[in-house]
């Protein structure tokens, strides 16, 4: 079979198939590569686009990065369906069957106890974002919108100007106050119901283009048979989050927990 092969996860052998029109990066259907009782998840990719060379002059084209992205998950999404992958870094890339076989030997006690520690479980997400006030003004030194309220008259002095600035920076470090005393109240709670979690960077609100200011970011490793519960605790703390919103994805592969054994990008020549 001509082409390099592009490893999306290992895994154990499964018995449910995969989507029968699953198709992984650059349009071709992933396969199964079993070697030592796991399972590498491939598919054939050109060397035009993935050969050492061409790769890093690819990964600087952020629509190819995308599309490339977007058919990547959607092989780990399938997989997370069916088993427990441990998911590879984007575009980790082999020269043959015989590369990947080798990986995977070199690398199979890493494998091993990563499957023994998270087989069955799934990952889930949570953020809390601190809603915006109606104002976009910005309060003076803080960098955070200004809050404000209809009992604000025009100032008609710098005085009255300087005690509605301070008025409002008060509010606003109220607001974020609560904001982090919920967060991290939601955060012990959750955690008390998952065998392991990740506090992960706050996003920056520009860059991933979620409204709010994002005062949680964080993981989840939930059993996949307890998952239902999961997601029924995170629901029932929307109600207490005034002035907040409370986001929920997945389940998803358990990228978080799963940092050891994460992969190298690139061609293995």
């Amino acid at each position: 079979m001509g082409g390099l092969r592009y490893v999306y996860a290992v895994c154990r052998p499964f018995g449910a198939a995969l989507q029968a029109q699953l198709t992984g990066v650059a349009g071709a259907p992933p396969k199964l590569l079993a070697h030592h009782g796991l399972v590498a998840v491939v598919s054939t990719v050109p060397e035009a686009d993935f050969a050492e060379e061409a790769l890093r002059d690819r990964l600087e084209d952020l629509d190819w990065l995308t599309v490339t992205a977007r058919a990547h998950q959607a092989v780990i999404d399938a997989l997370t369906a069916v088993t427990t992958p441990l998911p590879l870094r984007l575009a980790t890339v082999f020269r043959d069957d015989s590369g990947v076989r080798v990986m995977m030997e070199e690398r199979e006690d890493d494998f091993r106890s990563a499957l023994d520690r998270l087989e069955g479980r799934v990952e889930w997400g949570v953020k809390v974002y601190l809603e915006k006030e109606t104002s976009e003004t910005e309060v003076a030194g803080t960098g955070s919108p200004a809050a404000s309220t209809p009992a604000d008259a025009p100032a008609t002095t710098g005085r009255d100007y300087l005690r509605q600035r301070r008025r409002r920076a008060r509010t606003n470090e109220d607001r974020w106050r609560n904001a982090e005393v919920f967060a991290d109240q939601l955060h012990r709670t959750l955690s008390g119901h998952a065998e392991d979690s990740r506090l992960h960077p706050p996003q920056n609100s520009e860059l991933s283009g979620a409204a709010g200011l994002n005062v949680l970011n964080a993981a989840y490793l939930v059993p996949r048979a307890d998952s239902e519960q999961f997601v029924e605790l995170v629901d029932r703390t929307k109600d207490e989050a005034s002035g907040l919103r409370v986001e929920l994805t997945g389940p998803w592969a358990v990228y978080s927990f799963a940092e050891s054994i994460s992969g190298t990008a690139g061609e293995d020549a």
